[in-house]
């Protein structure tokens, strides 16, 4: 199933919301009833949240970095997503052209992924291999994190910060049927002019809950017709609860996320 604009624009409609969540999952951090069971820990999240989001995205660093066990986890963690929803990797990938291509074929033909999220540091050669038919390149734009501002809120001699002159150049590889762009929901006012200057792109937004951002200004300043931005949580519905009912805490975390957002969401 392509997952295009039109598709996400329709489950955005039909779910109201556009809430996405965030399967950074850690084995220190979950249940110690689990014992560390990673791939049951997600299932009963998935299980207890696929219908209150339209998306889930998978941060590769937590599976990576378990050796082959976590990559099977996180192919087993795929498989039980349901094929409605946008699957997003989160890998932040982004090398020389064929390097990035041998990265997109693990991510789209080996892990069946519909998105990833890619650096573009390295310039066009190295993110157009990612472009493909029904597949979303999310262009690391203005991230959430405090260091953001060494390099993506420098000014360059034109007056442009980087991350706008990123954007620029980059939107011109794809258009807003392929690319998004990750704006950290720690910055609300800028993305309100990049929402003016971007009017049909979608935005990947992490950043809500533990890491500060405002749901408010941000759903005030990014949304649009088509919902237009994909809002991850991820720590706040994982780890809602440490017992038994992890899951059902998690689902209370996401209900209430979903209420926020309903009171913001426009689409036609």
């Amino acid at each position: 199933m392509l997952k295009t604009r039109e598709y996400l624009a329709q489950f955005i409609r039909d779910r109201r919301t556009v809430l996405t969540i965030g399967l950074d999952s850690d084995p220190v951090k979950i249940p110690s009833a689990l014992d560390g069971d990673l791939l049951t820990f997600n299932k009963e999240i998935i299980d207890a949240t696929h219908d209150l989001c339209i998306s889930y995205k998978l941060n590769f660093a937590f599976y990576e970095s378990l050796g082959s066990k976590g990559w099977d986890i996180l192919e087993k963690t795929i498989q039980l997503i349901p094929g409605t929803h946008l699957i997003i990797a989160d890998a932040k990938r982004g090398d020389i052209g064929n390097t990035s291509e041998m990265y997109a074929r693990a991510v789209y033909d080996t892990l069946g992924c519909d998105a990833i999220t890619v650096s573009p540091y390295m310039g066009s050669d190295s993110v157009k291999p990612f472009y493909r038919e029904g597949k979303w390149v999310i262009i690391l734009a203005l991230t959430s994190n405090e260091g953001s501002s060494d390099f993506q809120q420098q000014e360059l001699r034109s007056g442009k910060k980087l991350y706008a002159e990123v954007m620029e150049t980059s939107s011109k590889w794809g258009s807003a049927d392929n690319t998004m762009y990750v704006l950290g929901a720690t910055h609300p006012a800028e993305i309100k002019t990049i929402r003016d200057k971007y009017p049909e792109h979608f935005f990947l937004v992490p950043g809500i809950g533990a890491q500060g951002g405002d749901l408010e200004a941000i759903c005030n300043a990014g949304m649009n017709h088509q919902g237009g931005l994909l809002i991850n949580a991820s720590r706040s519905i994982l780890y809602a609860g440490n017992g038994s009912d992890f899951a059902e805490k998690g689902r209370a975390e996401a209900i209430k996320l979903n209420e926020s957002i309903l009171k913001y969401l426009k689409v036609d």
